[in-house]
């Protein structure tokens, strides 16, 4: 079973998701917190594979948790979810290191694919959000070629990285083992200095690579 923690201020909107979410019988949400210092107070005494958190919350807001589960438990998967279609925000949580950016007016068909593209190492962000945020990406100060230690293989693993593709996914496309696709992502962020695959999107996005 895929175990989520979901962090959301609004009992009613928490009750509403985690129905949405256990719709898919792979898919059980064994914590619920109302705020970010329940949701880390919750991550030292259990195990997520994914941790669903609203943006705006009492205490602690979504940004800052996310910031302290990345660094801790870089394992767990971050999705945030959230009522304002703002690309800052969505900014400011890739920066950080989230998974995935949601609205939370997505069905339970959009939430389920984006927990399963988190889960599976793609980069999911609803296609409203995307709109907004692949723009100020473009516009950002970028180099203008990619780093010259970088292989033919490799531009087309961080191309389909930046697309928002799974690892196995990727293997399927290019036939190869999922092993081996692991091995040459890990290589590239070596290469790249770069934290984890949301930040090798990113590259991907800001150096025209997609």
């Amino acid at each position: 079973m895929i175990r989520i923690l979901l962090t959301e201020d609004q009992a009613m909107v928490r009750q509403g998701l985690k129905m949405m979410i256990e719709t898919d019988s792979e898919m059980i949400v064994t914590g619920e917190a109302s705020n970010g210092k329940e949701a880390l107070e919750l991550c030292e005494r259990n195990t997520f594979d994914i941790i669903i958190l609203d943006i705006r919350m009492p205490e602690m807001n979504g940004l800052d948790a996310a910031r302290v589960i990345r660094s801790r438990w870089p394992q767990s998967k971050v999705l945030m979810l959230t009522t304002f279609n703002d690309y800052q925000y969505a900014m400011e949580a890739l920066k950080i290191g989230a998974n995935g950016y949601m609205l939370k007016d997505a069905d339970s068909e959009a939430l389920i694919r984006s927990i399963r593209s988190c889960l599976s190492g793609g980069l999911s962000l609803q296609e409203e959000v995307a709109a907004k945020v692949i723009p100020q990406l473009l516009k950002q100060t970028a180099v203008t070629s990619v780093d010259p230690s970088i292989t033919p293989r490799e531009l087309v693993i961080i191309r389909l990285v930046g697309e928002g593709r799974s690892n196995q996914e990727i293997a399927n496309e290019l036939a190869l083992s999922l092993g081996t696709v692991k091995n040459h992502v890990s290589q590239i962020m070596d290469k790249l200095e770069l934290r984890d695959r949301t930040q090798l999107a990113i590259y991907a996005i800001r150096h025209n690579v997609v």
